[in-house]
């Protein structure tokens, strides 16, 4: 599994319920993408309860992160080829 710190992540929503990043990404993300549990972004692995979107923002990619013992996150990084591969629902 790879580091999102080395994606230099801005943290958008901290410490909140899968549910809540769900939610947050369905109204405040105008593209999002809905994908399975263990979806790579990078080398970083989705985990959670679905339905878990992956929301395209420009360049950015906005997503929930969990990490253990410290709950779920919404973050953003640059997207870069990633983009692409979740437009076409590659896994």
């Amino acid at each position: 599994m790879g580091c999102l710190e080395a994606l230099k992540p801005e943290i958008i929503l901290s410490q909140s319920s899968f549910k809540e990043a769900r939610e947050y990404i369905k109204k405040n993300v105008r593209e999002y993408h809905e994908v399975e549990p263990g979806y790579r972004i990078f080398d970083v692995h989705i985990i959670g309860v679905p339905p878990l979107y992956v929301g395209v923002e420009g360049e950015n990619l906005i997503f929930p992160y969990t990490k253990p013992c410290h709950g779920t996150f919404v973050v953003k990084v640059a997207g870069g080829e990633e983009i692409a591969r979740l437009r076409a629902g590659k896994k």
